[in-house]
């Protein structure tokens, strides 16, 4: 596999668990690159185009929604699947996430598994 996951979250200790749980990508090859706010998001987003983006909500300056609606608007990079991952569950929240094209959409605390199994069918999908 020569697949790219970037993850996005402003709070080093949850980016470090989604990293761990998504451990069994890295030894079958997908690249994950870690960052802590939308504007890093953004720019390692056109630089290393990943396969697809997990992003948090809530986080200073650029947040989750802008970055998605951002990568989606672009012909460029809108082919990556986003996915929110957020604490924020309320259905509000969740249309917002449609509106600005979330592929999808998963609230924490977040089931490790489920989260490697969602990337997983997205990577393979890929054929990345």
């Amino acid at each position: 596999m020569t697949a790219k996951i970037l993850i996005c979250d402003d709070e080093p200790h949850i980016r470090r668990l989604i990293q761990q749980s998504l451990e069994e990508l890295e030894e079958e090859g997908v690249t994950l690159f870690p960052v802590g706010d939308g504007e890093e998001a953004l720019a390692v987003i056109r630089d290393q185009r990943p396969d697809m983006i997990i992003l948090d909500i809530m986080m200073p300056g650029r947040d989750g929604f802008d970055v998605c609606a951002e990568v989606k608007a672009d012909a460029m990079l809108r082919s990556a699947y986003v996915m929110l991952l957020t604490a924020k569950g309320q259905e509000y929240d969740r249309q917002q996430g449609d509106r600005v094209g979330a592929d999808c959409y998963m609230t924490k605390p977040f089931d490790p598994d489920e989260l490697l199994a969602v990337s997983r069918r997205v990577i393979e999908a890929r054929g990345a």
